[in-house]
């Protein structure tokens, strides 16, 4: 993706959490900077207690900054009226349990201030979309937790948000489960929905995600695309259909001339599991060390950093 509209941004956000005599007792994120584009998905990773969910409450209002701004579309942590474009998928989501599919989302299309026909029409449309149509009847308490987290995604959506936030959204699913959320995910970007989520399984991470940012302790240690990330630079990896063993000899030189096709050439990639394990330890062995953009623009592509590889 190029240098597209910016919706999500982080600007130097630092969040410190105090006891109570005012003293630093936990500083949860330490000058994070980072950019989401509209129509990506978007990852945060790390460890428990490296400040995802931090970054997500900052993002959304539910926590101040110490220092910094945190801004979703043009708007700070301050301005109330972002939440008409924000969906939100907590890690545990909060549903009435002795209502219905059909009533929980009447009862958040009201909050949104949307008439009767229109929260009619989107409930029916995101039970269809999330795949409860055979339960929409059903009360919540009824369900198993792949079902509770579809229609906590359905809740996020009910309001038709241009943003989408989703803490662990395959959390406790089968192997069923989730590969039908990273579907809805992926639908939803191809809708034109911007998604930022935090998730432990990584390899859903490597499957839905354009961009990621690590974060360990509480500072930024990696950031871009997953494809770049994951490339072992120093290996070049080539693959070709129909060589003879002379041809397999002298590779790169004959392969034109020995009619063979070239199907592909470039870096093979790691997984984002190795990637993730191996920053983590450089970071315990390198607590100083930090993920920084360049500085020579405000707009810069952040895809050259100092001192992190």
């Amino acid at each position: 993706m190029g240098a597209g509209e910016v919706v999500v941004e982080a600007r130097n956000l630092t969040k410190i959490y105090r006891d109570f005599w005012g003293r630093k007792k936990v500083e949860a994120l330490r000058s994070l900077s980072m950019t989401v584009e509209r129509g990506e998905i978007f990852g945060l990773l790390g460890p428990n207690g490296s400040g995802k969910t931090t970054t997500i409450k900052l993002l959304l209002g539910l926590l101040f900054p110490t220092s910094g701004d945190a801004l979703v579309l043009g708007k700070g942590a301050d301005d109330v009226n972002k939440f008409e474009k924000i969906g939100y998928l907590p890690e545990e989501s909060y549903l009435y349990k002795f209502l219905s599919a059909e009533e929980t989302l009447e009862f958040y299309g009201r909050l949104f201030n949307m008439s009767r026909a229109e929260r009619r029409r989107r409930s029916a449309a995101l039970i269809e979309q999330v795949g409860l149509n055979h339960a929409r009847k059903r009360l919540v308490k009824e369900y198993s937790k792949g079902m509770a987290r579809r229609i906590g995604l359905a809740q996020a959506l009910i309001n038709d948000p241009e943003v989408v936030f989703l803490d662990e959204p395959t959390s406790g699913l089968d192997p069923i489960g989730t590969r039908e959320m990273k579907d809805l995910i992926l639908d939803l970007r191809a809708k034109g929905k911007t998604i930022v989520m935090c998730s432990h399984l990584l390899a859903d991470v490597q499957d839905v995600c354009d961009r990621v940012a690590i974060l360990h302790q509480g500072e930024l240690k990696e950031y871009g695309r997953v494809s770049d990330l994951l490339e072992i630079q120093d290996l070049t990896e080539v693959r070709a259909r129909g060589l003879s063993d002379s041809a397999k000899e002298r590779i790169r030189e004959i392969i034109a001339g020995d009619g063979a096709t070239l199907e592909s050439m470039g870096h093979p990639s790691t997984t984002l599991e190795d990637l993730f394990l191996r920053i983590v330890r450089e970071s315990q062995a390198h607590p100083g060390r930090r993920y920084l953009p360049e500085r020579s623009s405000e707009k810069a592509d952040p895809a050259s950093v100092s001192d992190q590889r």
